[in-house]
């Protein structure tokens, strides 16, 4: 089927080598990032452009079909929004050197509420912003914080990672191709924790619910919302985007089953909270429409 291949091209895996990665590290001990901003700018974003042209062609026809823009502004947006996804990796790196990031919060009582039940919850991620240097700044006091991680990420930034977000009390939980990642998902929500989804991406599976995402139908993973709806646990959704080159803004949404769905039917109640929480996207890359960061052709192919 078209769609699962489509989000199977894109895996999602940060380049460079582990002697690379631990140069980066070292440099940002000594050099603002800023500075590396501006080299990243000049010359690795017009290399990319010019000679990775998947990535190139499906965020044009993001800003040209979703967005509606000319084709000099959509232009314009490509390049802004290679630039963005580049400052999110440094800032990263940049986190694991030491540097230190200011976030301003939207909703941090919603969060804070949930974390005092008892009940478990799910938050729904997606590959907008920085979700992941959140987690680094913040620390989860009242209840262990599972997050699904992508597994085949490069050994150094998962050591990084694991090092950044232990003492937060947040845990990484990869995706497993023998599914057992799933009973420690169960077994962590059973036992009243967090557990953090990204729920924007079906990474080759094929059962998918279909939502109306910037006037197109888009195909979105199923089982972040069935698994949500059969523990029966709050959801909500958290974007952390970047605003300036020191400063995040985070936004915390509830997402809930509009009350006027009244189907019992599961898969179509999964696609009913799956459409909420791609509401809350839209309105997030509403403010910030170049800060999407799924590099492949993410809509179905009628979808214009």
């Amino acid at each position: 089927m078209p769609e699962q291949l489509n989000h199977e091209k894109w895996t999602g895996k940060t380049d460079g080598t582990r002697w690379m990665h631990q140069a980066l590290i070292r440099m940002f001990k000594y050099i603002d990032v800023r500075v590396v901003y501006v080299f990243m700018a000049i010359f690795v974003i017009p290399f990319y452009m010019l000679f990775v042209h998947s990535g190139y062609i499906s965020m044009y026809h993001y800003f040209r079909q979703r967005r509606h823009y000319g084709a000099w502004k959509a232009f314009r947006y490509v390049y802004l929004n290679h630039y963005r996804f580049g400052q999110v990796i440094l800032d990263r790196f940049a986190a694991y050197a030491g540097q230190t990031f200011q976030f301003e919060l939207e909703g941090n009582e919603l969060f804070q509420e949930l974390s005092r039940q008892d009940s478990g919850f799910v938050i729904f991620s997606s590959h907008v912003g920085n979700y992941e240097l959140g987690g680094y700044a913040f620390k989860s006091f009242d209840k262990p914080y599972n997050a699904i991680a992508y597994s085949g990420e490069t050994q150094s930034v998962m050591d990084n990672r694991k090092r950044m977000l232990n003492p937060n009390n947040i845990r990484m939980i990869s995706v497993r191709e023998d599914m057992s990642h799933v009973f420690i998902v169960n077994n962590a929500l059973a036992n009243g924790e967090i557990v953090s989804i990204p729920a924007d991406r079906l990474f080759g599976s094929t059962r998918f619910v279909e939502c109306d995402f910037l006037g197109a139908k888009a195909h979105f993973p199923l089982g972040p919302y069935a698994l949500a709806l059969q523990r029966g646990v709050p959801t909500i959704a958290i974007f952390i985007m970047k605003v300036s080159a020191y400063k995040y803004k985070g936004y915390i949404r509830r997402v809930e089953i509009d009350k006027s769905v009244t189907t019992k039917n599961r898969t179509e109640r999964a696609a009913a909270l799956a459409q909420t929480f791609v509401h809350e996207l839209e309105e997030v890359l509403q403010r910030y429409p170049e800060q999407w960061f799924n590099y492949y052709e993410f809509w179905q192919p009628d979808g214009k």
